[in-house]
Parts: C-alpha cells; structure tokens; sequence
C-alpha cells in the first residue's frame, strides 16, 4: 500500500462518506468505504485500513447516541454475531485477494438489490418481537460480512426494521451494535497479522476526516432527508461493487 496522492483522492472522500453513513444513517451505506478502497489497494489492505477508521467512528457515534438504544433490540444479535465473526476469520485466511474482491463487490451490489427490493415492496419485512431464531440468523450473516468486508449493515437492518423503533433509537441500536462487533474484530485482525506500518500511517492520517464525517454524519440525522442521500449512496455503491466483480473475474 502506498500513500501517495491517488491513495488519498480516494481515502478521504471514502472515510468522509463512511462517517457521514455512520454517524446519522445507520450504517448501511459505511462499507462502501472499503470496495472504494480497493480500487487502489489489495482489497485485505482496504478492508484491514477501515476497521480501525470505523472503531474511531464508533466511538464519536457513541457520545451522539448514548443511551438511546434499545438493549432488548441489540443484545441478540451481539450474541449471534460472534459464531459469524469467526467463519468469516477461517475462511479470510483462505481466500486470494481475488475472491475477496468478488465478495465485497457481491455484496456492494446485493446490498443496492436488497433496498431497492424493500423499497419497491418485493420484499416484505414484518415487524414484531424479534426471535432467537431471527437473531441467530441475521446476527450470524451480520458478523460473517462485517469481518469480511465491513458490510454487516444489510443484515442488522433486516433484524431491526422489524421492531417498531424510530430513526433515532434504529440509528442508536445500529451505532452500539457495530461498536461491539468492530472491537471483536480488532483483536481477530490483530491476531491475524493484517495489519502494517502502513495502516498505522495512514489512520493517523485520516482520523480527523472520520471524525468530521461522522460529527457531520450525526448533524445530517437531525437536518437533512435521508432521500437523497441514499440515492446517491446506492448508485457509488453499485458501480464500485460492479468495478470490484470485473476486476476479480478477468
């Protein structure tokens, strides 16, 4: 990985967005900071770079929301996480930067279907008590695509829009979730040697970017209708994830 300027042409509006995602629109669109990314560095250096970018998120997320959750809404889907976050440790060690590519851009774009599904009313999404099944489910496959790719976001929404939960306490539910399941994953990536001198530097780099996105991020929930917003989220999201797929298959 090398910081040179195209490295930062493209971190620093990836980072921004990525924060503004978190910081006031529950986090769906965030991981479309690491297919970015990977346009320009191996895809397990971008999805490594993130994590600690995403923890400094989290924690100015935290003060913003704290104590606004629901824990009865979160508290199963933590638990389910973590059987997802070590299938997705096994497998990363034995993947290429190749098939990683394809999964992330997989799931970029599946998660632009799986809005528009909602949206259009294709896919219905009841609302009630959540389950120990339902949690188990969405929770897993939460843990499984946040470790690989930062995409844990899609699943934990299907889980929560089910409850009967306003945008403040969804986002504030989204924000305590992830901050939980990040810090899980820095130990596992710790561990796994995924990260470098390189990533050190260029998080240092980039934290005020992730803190201003984010703190822009919390003033845009207050202010700003999500519409556009996610429209044009879920456009960058399918030509990078469609990007990502060509350059993993020629």
């Amino acid at each position: 990985m090398t910081l040179d300027l195209t490295f930062y042409l493209f971190a620093v509006p990836a980072v921004i967005f990525a924060g503004i995602a978190k910081g006031g629109f529950a986090n769906g669109p965030a991981f479309a900071a690491a297919p970015f990314l990977a346009l320009v560095v191996p895809p397990t250096q971008a999805v490594a770079l993130m994590l600690p970018i995403l923890m400094v998120m989290d924690v100015t997320a935290l003060r913003a929301y704290w104590r606004q959750w629901q824990w009865n809404d979160v508290k199963l889907l933590l638990f389910a996480s973590v059987p997802g976050i070590l299938i997705g440790a096994l497998l990363f060690r034995t993947i290429d930067g190749s098939f990683v590519k394809l999964m992330i851009g997989v799931i970029a774009v599946g998660f632009v279907a799986f809005q528009i599904s909602v949206k259009r009313g294709w896919l219905k999404l009841g609302r009630g008590e959540p389950t120990s099944a339902s949690a188990i489910l969405w929770g897993g496959l939460s843990g499984f695509s946040s470790f690989v790719s930062h995409a844990g976001g899609p699943p934990a929404s299907v889980y929560l829009l089910r409850r009967n939960l306003d945008k403040t306490t969804f986002q504030a539910c989204s924000v305590l979730f992830f901050s939980v399941v990040n810090a899980l994953k820095f130990f596992v990536y710790l561990g796994m040697g995924l990260f470098t001198t390189d990533t050190v530097w260029a998080v240092a780099t980039l934290v005020p970017c992730a803190i201003a996105g984010t703190l822009a991020g919390v003033w845009a929930h207050k202010h700003v209708p999500e519409t556009l917003f996610f429209n044009l989220a879920y456009i960058f999201l399918t030509l990078t994830g469609l990007k990502l797929i060509w350059d993993a298959l020629i």
